[in-house]
């Protein structure tokens, strides 16, 4: 038996059928929603209240193959992707341990094409924060890209990475972007989003450490009315 946890690559049909009993994969999401390189990440960023782990049978397709055994996780509101990742690790070697041990009683389901969602591998501008958006949006965004590639804005201080926050206010007041005191909810300054207001918690300026966003704000200088854009895309890498 072979078992693969988050190779990465597609592995050729010679290799799946070496070992005698086949090959097994650990996944990080209930297939078949979110195949690919990232399901931890996109379930995250797409807003997902619950994910989990599966094991299948590996076939020549993206984790295509029929199911064997699965567990469910909620997904805590502010948790990021390195937190949930962390906590599925175990899940997962639980459910592998389960997997082997019952074998051979467990029928291998097909999965329902039908239900399928991918989630492909992350590239540094998944991560470019569009103020368009919704605060809720928005939030999930900076979860799911943290800690890699991080969700980056920019304004005249420079590209700023945002590695937590959270929703705050409701209702467009100001242009998205916008640097600003919500009426609704004062407090720090938050930042105007499609239908209300994100506020960070850490973030982390260009060439320095990770601080609380009151400190970034006391030495970049920002007034209210500065304006927050997504990073220039011509100068980003890959």
């Amino acid at each position: 038996m072979a078992v693969v946890v988050a190779f990465g690559q597609i592995l050729p049909k010679g290799a799946l059928e070496a070992p005698r009993r086949g090959s097994i994969n650990v996944h990080g999401s209930l297939l078949p929603r979110y195949r690919g390189a990232a399901p931890i990440q996109w379930a995250i960023m797409r807003g997902e209240t619950v994910t989990g782990i599966t094991t299948f049978q590996m076939d020549e397709g993206m984790d295509t193959g029929p199911t064997l055994r699965s567990a469910s996780v909620t997904i805590g509101p502010e948790e990021t992707a390195a937190e949930l990742a962390a906590r599925l690790a175990g899940l997962g070697a639980d459910v592998l341990v389960d997997t082997l041990a019952r074998l051979d009683t467990l029928m291998p389901r097909p999965q329902r094409q039908e239900d399928a969602t991918l989630a492909p591998r992350l590239k540094r501008t998944d991560g470019h924060l569009d103020w368009n958006r919704s605060a809720r949006d928005l939030v999930n965004l900076v979860r799911g890209c943290n800690p890699w590639p991080g969700a980056l804005t920019h304004s005249h201080a420079g590209t700023l990475t945002i590695w937590r926050a959270t929703a705050a206010g409701a209702g467009r007041t100001h242009p998205p972007g916008t640097l600003e005191r919500p009426a609704a909810d004062p407090g720090e300054l938050a930042i105007a989003t499609a239908d209300g207001w994100l506020r960070p918690i850490e973030v982390q300026p260009e060439n320095r450490r990770a601080m609380s966003w009151p400190e970034y704000l006391r030495g970049a200088r920002l007034a209210r009315g500065a304006m927050f854009a997504k990073p220039d895309t011509s100068s980003t890498p890959r």
